[in-house]
């Protein structure tokens, strides 16, 4: 029988070598002052189904390794990293490869260094952003931390029969509303991942993480639905829901009939139209979800704002450079709050990041105030301020991002019928679609899943096709109501870096009333 990986091979003594390991090459390395390793194993399972038939189904395993050396050449302190996966075959030689991986690492850093040091004196005017690289000791725990997986079936344990068995019948049950689809997806998976952080400096963290959930897709004439239900918990969200504070889904087979229901009714509806000027509009949490990811979430993540994802992925209206940021300034209504809360619940819920650096929220608007980015301990040394544990990486042979983690708008004190109640004549959006944004994220246009016109403080006609388009400072500016209805949804798949990392994030917020173009057709 072939070899297989589990989550349980993680274990103490194990980890405890490791950072032996890493204390031994930094005294025996040259010029090098820190070092720090990335682990991770995964367990998963799943299943789908296209067009009410069960397509596919596996149980698989991984495991990969990632380090970073930061050394001295010149008078530069510079990065090297490396990073492989590791397969079952290679893991009883675990040490061996993870010391391969620290010398290739450091022979990176100090060439980087050496780059540096020349480049800068060869092109002085050229060179001023090749700074010295020294990071800001992050306030590691002392002692080594374990932080348990949450869940009451153990995914890696609960059978894939039963996955098997649910996503099929799942996936026949659109046979109750007809014939009426070009197209019906259903998919679910669960399962649990282990990381581990270590440092030169003795530092030992494993956090382990289960993470299930389920995508349904509908289609029919011009209107596709999907959603996600997904939360950090096992596979007894599908057959039970999730009634948590702030998060909330029903069991997956009543979530999937959800998505039908709506293709079914969005079918019929006319096309939404486009108006000529800003009106009176009201977003559910479910569409703010997208809405502040995309126009608060990557704007203040501050590798964007320090042009680190410039060439391929835009920057951010922020912070134009080091001396001309929005920080402090007014950009939204005195009752817009935004933050980034790493020990919400839901999928951006971590307890440290991947430099071992303490979880926290981190405010980005007050009271309509512009005040901070989402950082790393190396960014942090470059911008100012301190780290707040928002480094993480996809995988672990990967080089980590800063990245959202739950990236929210605050909760407001109206009553969300009233926003609407009050209205003589605006629409209401329900759900989130599609998003357009901007290079530098100054402006958005975001489609909708339902698009309502409000007359008379009254739901009255249903649109498909429809979304709004604003200035993100003007949308903000002019927010005159939020809902007390407060809200957390998952987004499965936000891309970002070269080559891209494909990360799962929690995004979230309650109504929302403003002003904004309503524009139709897409």
């Amino acid at each position: 029988m072939a070899k297989r990986l589990e989550v349980t091979m993680l274990t103490e003594s194990l980890k405890a070598n490791i950072v032996s390991l890493l204390r031994e090459e930094a005294r025996s390395l040259d010029r090098s002052p820190f070092i720090d390793l990335r682990l991770g194993i995964s367990q998963g399972k799943g299943a789908s189904a296209e067009n009410m038939v069960l397509r596919g189904a596996g149980d698989d395993y991984g495991m990969s390794a990632g380090g970073r050396v930061i050394a001295e050449s010149s008078g530069i302190h510079a990065p090297g990293y490396d990073g492989r996966p590791v397969g079952a075959e290679e893991f009883e030689r675990l040490l061996e490869i993870l010391k391969s991986m620290v010398k290739s690492a450091h022979e990176r850093a100090l060439a980087n260094a050496r780059e540096k040091a020349e480049s800068r004196r060869l092109f002085p005017e050229l060179t001023e952003n090749l700074w010295d690289m020294n990071l800001s000791w992050p306030n590691w725990p002392k002692n080594p931390v374990t932080v348990p997986a949450e869940y009451a079936y153990d995914p890696t344990t609960f059978p894939l029969e039963k996955i098997k068995a649910l996503v099929a019948d799942t996936a026949a049950s659109f046979k109750r509303f007809g014939r009426n689809f070009n197209y019906s997806f259903v998919g679910a998976s669960t399962g649990v991942s282990r990381e581990f952080y270590a440092n030169s400096f003795g530092v030992s963290i494993e956090q382990n993480f289960a993470m299930s959930q389920a995508m349904v897709f509908a289609a029919a004439g011009d209107v596709q639905v999907y959603d996600v239900l997904g939360h950090q918990r096992g596979p007894e969200i599908f057959y039970e829901g999730i009634a948590e504070p702030y998060i909330s889904f029903r069991p997956l087979l009543d979530f999937a009939g959800g998505v039908a229901e709506d293709v079914k009714a969005l079918k019929s509806a006319p096309v939404c139209p486009t108006t000529e000027k800003e009106v009176t509009v009201v977003t559910d949490p479910h569409y703010n979800t997208l809405l502040v990811h995309e126009i608060v979430g990557h704007p203040t993540e501050l590798d964007r704002g320090l042009k680190m994802e410039t060439a391929y992925a835009g920057r951010t209206w922020l912070l134009k450079d080091l001396d001309e940021t929005m920080l402090g300034k007014e950009i939204g209504s005195p009752i817009l709050n935004a933050y980034s809360d790493p020990m919400l619940p839901g999928y951006g819920h971590y307890r440290y990041d991947h430099e071992g650096t303490p979880a926290r929220r981190v405010d980005h608007i007050v009271k309509g105030v512009f005040t901070g980015f989402m950082n790393s301990a190396q960014t942090s040394t470059i911008f100012g301020g301190e780290p707040n544990g928002h480094w993480k990486t996809t995988d672990p042979k990967l080089v980590p991002l800063i990245r959202m983690s739950n990236t929210v708008f605050g909760a407001g004190t109206d009553d969300p019928r009233q926003l609407i109640a009050d209205v003589d004549s605006g629409y209401y959006l329900e759900g989130h679609a599609i998003p357009s944004i901007s290079e530098s994220r100054e402006n958005f246009r975001i489609s909708a899943r339902k698009v309502w016109r409000i007359e008379n403080g009254e739901l009255t006609t249903l649109y498909r096709k429809g979304g709004m388009s604003a200035d993100s400072r003007d949308y903000f500016m002019a927010i005159d109501g939020m809902g007390t209805d407060f809200l957390l949804y998952p987004i499965p798949n936000c891309g970002k870096g070269q080559p891209v990392q494909v990360k799962k994030l929690g995004n979230g917020g309650p109504t929302i009333r403003s002003r904004a173009r309503i524009t139709g057709g897409a």
